[in-house]
């Protein structure tokens, strides 16, 4: 199974935004990819009022485009994140997995809210955005389990856990990770939540400045069950691409079954 992230540099301009995830989408299937991750709030991406300011219904332009390139491509997608607007007083950070026949498989909204200070900034992620409630684990056109999840979930390693106990094998993680963070947590938490779940994990980060002081790390990556990475996004926009052995992973899951061993009577 060939998979890929592709890494966008977003900003408050949606055509812009949208022409490069088009393009992005349509090389990586053009290399060969089977499964496609884009990145986290990649059709708008400014400042939080900007950001909130384009949040559109579920079923609004960001969902058709998506279901369009999906069969178009014969692709399965997940389109990142975009803000969307459910009529409540805050909207939510919500993920869609498109399958190649263009329908929609599934839909996850961000769980954890970035309500954080990193270098100097505060974040308020749930002033404009309410967490989601539904851990979310949907199937590849081929059968494979896929879990969902976006950014600052990675650093709930319960989240991981469950996907795998529900018999995710590949985990997506659409990011918009600080620049500071990326440096210094990316790629060791991605690393630990594939290893701790013995999934690989697809992770689509934004890079560079997005207005408002906002900048994000890039450094894509796509890491095995392991815990070894696959392929690693240079510092642009642009995709990465690797095959997927399922294969390996059944045997590692076997002859280390650490999912197998947890003794959950314990942890009550």
């Amino acid at each position: 199974m060939r998979v890929a992230a592709v890494q966008l540099h977003s900003t408050p301009d949606r055509d812009r935004n949208l022409a490069a995830a088009d393009r992005l989408t349509r090389e990586a299937a053009g290399a060969g990819a089977e499964l496609v991750v884009l990145p986290e709030k990649w059709p708008v991406l400014g400042t939080p009022e900007q950001t909130i300011a384009a949040a559109e219904p579920f079923d609004g332009p960001i969902l058709h485009w998506a279901t369009s390139i999906a069969k178009e491509l014969g692709i399965d997608l997940v389109a990142g994140s975009f803000s969307e607007k459910t009529g409540g007083a805050r909207g939510a950070n919500t993920s869609i997995h498109v399958g190649p026949d263009g329908e929609l498989k599934a839909s996850y909204r961000k769980i954890h809210m970035f309500d954080v200070e990193v270098g100097g900034r505060v974040y308020k992620e749930s002033e404009h955005e309410a967490p989601g409630d539904e851990i979310v684990v949907t199937e590849t056109a081929d059968g494979v389990p896929l879990g969902m999840t976006i950014c600052y979930d990675v650093r709930f390693p319960e989240l991981y856990r469950i996907l795998a106990v529900k018999g995710a094998q590949v985990i997506a993680v659409p990011a918009a990770f600080t620049f500071a963070t990326t440096r210094d947590h990316w790629e060791v938490l991605l690393r630990a939540r594939a290893i701790e779940g013995q999934a690989f994990v697809v992770a689509a980060n934004q890079i560079g400045e997005h207005g408002g002081g906002l900048r994000s790390g890039g450094r894509s990556l796509i890491v095995d069950p392991w815990g070894l990475v696959l392929a690693t996004a240079p510092d642009r926009v642009g995709h990465v691409a690797a095959d997927l052995d399922l294969d390996a992973q059944a045997r590692i899951r076997a002859e280390l079954p650490s999912l197998a061993n947890r003794r959950p009577e314990v942890y009550a």
